[in-house]
């Protein structure tokens, strides 16, 4: 009887030394039946983005600037996604592959601006200003900007997207370069969006400022609406 009783308080103060070391370490008891462990996973991973892109990217008078810009709202949803990214964003009015810009860029040197070699993803958006240069010429343009972005991040993903238009009467020219960064996004192994297939501004003139052209402050934060899911699942690959 007394043996039992020395042992039956021999497993109280073990059991009771067990309980205070969990309460010091502060590790919850863990339920009968349950793993001895469990696996957290947690994502701390920062995701290096460049953009290149013209005016629609850059923010006008007419909306987009600064923290209103696609970019900043886009990076704002990524962040509350659990999507830690940080973007070098290089862009210009006015330029497109085979134009140059308000200070004299094309896409390529906007490329050799923005574009790392700790990059995961290459954003190209545009460009509509494109219209009225050869077609062969445009074609050769773009090749040598994504080829370029290879050779700078040669393992980033690339994420082409076309030129938007705001009405449904989208002109030929328009259509032709939509159609030249199709095949080239297609050669290049990139994803591929289409604003005028998928009509993200028509029907929507509240989203576009008196210009007719460019997005006001709600269009950039609808542009970020759809550009951010695109980011996403690039960078979730």
């Amino acid at each position: 009887m007394r043996t039992n009783l020395v042992v039956s308080r021999l497993v109280a103060f073990v059991v009771g030394l067990a309980v205070l070391a969990g309460v010091v370490l502060g590790c919850p008891a863990r339920p009968v039946g349950s793993p001895a462990y469990q696996t957290v996973s947690l994502d701390f991973r920062l995701n290096h983005v460049a953009v290149v892109g013209d005016s629609y990217t850059t923010g006008t008078d007419l909306g987009g600037l600064g923290r209103n810009a696609w970019t900043a709202r886009a990076w704002q949803t990524l962040r509350r996604q659990g999507v830690r990214v940080a973007a070098d964003v290089a862009a210009e009015g006015r330029a497109g592959y085979g134009v140059p810009g308000d200070q004299g860029s094309l896409f390529e040197d906007l490329t050799a601006r923005a574009v790392k070699p700790s990059d995961v993803l290459v954003v190209f958006f545009g460009s509509r200003n494109d219209q009225g240069v050869n077609l062969g010429l445009l074609a050769e343009k773009v090749r040598a900007t994504f080829d370029l972005a290879r050779r700078f991040a040669p393992s980033a993903r690339f994420l082409v997207i076309g030129p938007p238009w705001p009405t449904a009467a989208v002109p030929v020219p328009v259509l032709q370069i939509r159609d030249v960064l199709f095949h080239a996004a297609q050669a290049a192994g990139a994803a591929w969006s289409d604003p005028i297939f998928e009509r993200w501004f028509l029907d929507k003139p509240d989203l576009i400022g008196p210009d007719g052209v460019h997005p006001n402050d709600a269009g950039h934060k609808y542009l970020a609406d759809k550009i951010a899911p695109l980011i996403s699942a690039q960078l979730r690959r």
